[in-house]
């Protein structure tokens, strides 16, 4: 029987599992990633460490099999970043080079160039979550429901509202959000931003 509970440190190596085995648009991305850690320092790991409050774990009774992971105000959480998680990782992982090709060079050039945008600031929507599920605990309803809950715990710090980025070609992630009332906020040919507000 699948549970959703609150994260604990003892998960994290399971959630950059499973950060891994959708990191392709939903899809498994460890066949192509020669550092199959890259993936979840840039989108797991932060939120861990900086917003423990607001990261949930799906539990499958075996394994840590999926997240949903919040941060109330984007724009600290990327200024905390650039100060406190970003320095490290560029001692860890060489940076791209000067065209870079290739999904993993993309990641590369996240972590080497704070130039780029990890997430826009978008007017009344200062929050922002992630969510992944492992194949076999999708269309259960679990995903809504730990959204559910990170919607709560947000509107009780204060928030306006919350985003989210989904890869332009995941069709089915953007009808599961429009079903929970997200709406398009901005788009890029790769990426497509979605919010919701409950004011």
């Amino acid at each position: 029987m699948t549970t959703v509970r609150d994260y604990v440190s003892t998960d994290i190596d399971e959630l950059y599992d499973v950060c891994l085995r959708t990191g392709d648009g939903g899809r498994d991305a460890s066949g192509w990633m020669l550092r199959p850690r890259l993936v979840g320092d840039i989108f797991v790991g932060p939120y861990l460490r900086f917003a423990p409050e607001l990261a949930l774990t799906a539990d499958d009774g075996v394994r840590a099999a999926g997240y949903a992971l919040a941060v109330l105000d984007t724009q600290r959480f990327e200024q905390t970043l650039e100060d406190e998680w970003w320095p490290a990782l560029r001692d860890i992982y060489p940076r791209p080079g000067p065209a870079p090709h290739g999904a993993e060079d993309e990641l590369l050039a996240l972590v080497h160039d704070p130039s780029l945008s990890r997430h826009p600031v978008l007017p009344g929507f200062p929050s922002h979550l992630h969510i992944d599920l492992l194949e076999h605990l999708r269309g259960q309803g679990l995903g809504e429901r730990m959204m559910q809950m990170l919607f709560g715990r947000l509107r009780a710090a204060g928030s306006p509202g919350v985003h989210l980025g989904v890869a332009a070609a995941n069709t089915g992630a953007q009808r599961f959000y429009t079903r929970l009332g997200f709406v398009e906020l901005q788009r890029s040919d790769d990426e497509i931003y979605l919010g919701l507000s409950w004011r």
